[in-house]
């Protein structure tokens, strides 16, 4: 059974995109994170995966489309969250995070094929890494690979290269973390909730909206 992982938190004011703020205020940060996911969440929906799971830090709200399923994530590091959502698939998953809105079924679809690959990895402009399938998803591939910094991705993608697998590799896409990240991906995805709502806080300056 293939699954569709996407790892998420709650998109609340003061807990998501704390990065944005400034020039956004924290509700408008939060409300860009939500934008974000939803859009995430509807383009992996219309995935064909057998399953779709949502890992979740928070509680759902209406922003969730049908068809997920919602799983807690575990308490630690962000490798053990990602290593405990794949530990809880018993086939191929690939998981997407919730930092990149211009995501699309198209772009996701190939990574749910196994026939070449092993893994599937998409790297971040920012050094992360967006997406990652595995065909057998071993949680040891993740657990010690240090998050959050500019060789994250080398560093993941070193420990697939090192456990033999057979690696496809994704488009580069850039994560929504600072405000030109969010002005480059709005630009890069008009037709989303991200861009529409990202057009309607900067057409305000700044001072006028705090």
């Amino acid at each position: 059974m293939t699954t569709l992982l996407v790892i998420a938190k709650q998109p609340l004011p003061g807990r998501v995109k704390t990065r944005l703020t400034p020039p956004f205020t924290p509700g408008e940060a939060a409300a860009l994170a939500e934008a974000a996911l939803a859009d995430t969440l509807v383009a992996a929906a219309l995935v064909p995966a057998e399953r779709h799971v949502l890992v979740l830090d928070g509680e759902p709200g209406p922003w969730l489309p049908s068809g997920y399923e919602v799983v807690p994530q575990v308490t630690g590091g962000l490798d053990v969250r990602l290593a405990a959502a794949f530990g809880a698939c018993d086939g191929p998953a690939l998981l997407i995070g919730m930092d990149t809105p211009q995501v699309a079924p198209a772009l996701l679809a190939p990574a749910l094929c196994w026939e070449t690959y092993d893994a599937w990895f998409g790297a971040a402009a920012d050094g992360g890494f967006w997406a990652l399938g595995l065909v057998t998803p071993d949680p040891a591939l993740l657990l010690g690979v240090p998050m959050s910094r500019p060789d994250t991705g080398a560093v993941q993608y070193e420990r697939l290269r090192a456990a033999g697998l057979r690696i496809g590799t994704l488009p580069v896409l850039r994560d929504v973390d600072t405000a030109e990240d969010a002005r480059q991906v709005a630009g890069r995805a008009p037709g989303t909730r991200f861009a529409a709502l990202h057009a309607a806080l900067t057409v305000t300056p700044a001072g006028a909206r705090a």
